[in-house]
């Protein structure tokens, strides 16, 4: 199993469609007895948070954000945590709006600095 995500601070690889989260965004991560849990802003998102299991290397949350336009949404996601060469980790997200139409993939990694 990949290391506890502790403290990590993990950001989109990429940018996803306009009011979601993007490379500006910042996933701070807690973890304890298989919980797990995130605050996360920046971009189009004012705040977000996210909870739910950890059960080896599978994430299963159910996430929250409230956007720059006044707006909410929520909906859920299950992640692989994969550690990367460099001692890093990611996360591979496959996700579903339960507030809205919409799903997908995304992928996001840890970083150093805190970012934009």
């Amino acid at each position: 199993m990949v290391r506890s995500l502790d403290g990590l601070v993990l950001a989109p690889v990429a940018d996803q469609a306009p009011g979601q989260v993007g490379t500006r965004t910042r996933f701070t991560y807690h973890e304890k007895d298989g919980e797990i849990w995130a605050e996360y802003a920046g971009g189009d998102v004012v705040r977000g948070h996210l909870v739910g299991t950890r059960r080896e290397d599978r994430l299963d949350f159910r996430y929250v954000q409230l956007k720059t336009d006044g707006t909410t949404s929520s909906g859920h996601c299950v992640s692989t945590v994969v550690e990367l060469p460099d001692g890093r980790v990611r996360l591979e997200e496959a996700w579903q709006w339960e507030s809205q139409a919409g799903s997908g993939t995304s992928v996001v990694e840890q970083v150093t600095e805190p970012g934009p």
